[in-house]
């Protein structure tokens, strides 16, 4: 059996993953494909129970370093309980931040070594890495103005301050750049359709070969 297709979406907070992630689901059972889609942290049912330490308990926040440690643990569940076996069974996952998320906030953003991420990151998953990244950009103006549309009371992450959330995306970006082959960076400060056509055209021209269809 071919082995399924592992792609992350990682960004800003209110860059719209959750909504590109539905639409590419769209298009990719469209042309024949089964698909996947979890999220980090979560994706299992100890993912799940550590999402909520992470994000929305604040009776004992954890510390910097905690935190980087219960990302971590989510990470290794999924991988081995969700994503692999999946992939395994010819299936497309498409994920809701991964390895790249704990690197821009961890890393850029909390100040923790890059170098000692990376070789934590590639223990939890396994060595797993995205065959494809799509990052989506959006400016923290932009974000801060779409997380304030919101009628839901922000997570403990989404409430730092905004020079941490500055941070977060000049991480991202940086990412990209050093991993040009792996990420499509795409601008979300337009219509959604125009964003989720460069999506769907940055997973057809890297993967038009494994599905049938076009646009």
């Amino acid at each position: 059996m071919t082995q399924g297709k592992f792609i992350t979406f990682e960004g800003p907070e209110g860059s719209g993953k959750s909504t590109h992630i539905s639409l590419l689901r769209a298009f990719l059972e469209a042309r024949g494909v089964e698909v996947v889609v979890t999220r980090e942290p979560g994706g299992t049912l100890l993912g799940e129970a550590i999402r909520n330490l992470l994000q929305h308990d604040p009776s004992d926040p954890p510390v910097a370093r905690a935190e980087v440690l219960l990302f971590l643990a989510c990470r290794a569940q999924h991988v081995e309980r969700l994503i692999r076996p999946a992939l395994e069974a010819g299936k497309w996952v498409l994920c809701d931040r991964f390895d790249d998320s704990t690197m821009a906030y961890q890393g850029y953003a909390r100040g923790f070594d890059l170098e000692l991420l990376g070789r934590v990151n590639a223990f939890a998953g396994n060595g797993l890495r995205p065959d494809l990244t799509v990052l989506l950009d959006v400016s923290p103006e932009t974000s801060r103005a779409r997380l304030a549309a919101r009628q839901a009371t922000p997570d403990r992450i989404e409430r730092e301050q905004g020079a941490f959330h500055v941070k977060v995306r000049d991480g991202f970006l940086d990412l990209a750049r050093k991993e040009p082959g792996r990420f499509a960076v795409v601008n979300t400060e337009r219509v959604q359709e125009a964003v989720s056509e460069d999506v769907c055209a940055a997973v057809e021209g890297r993967f038009g070969g494994s599905f049938g269809g076009s646009f």
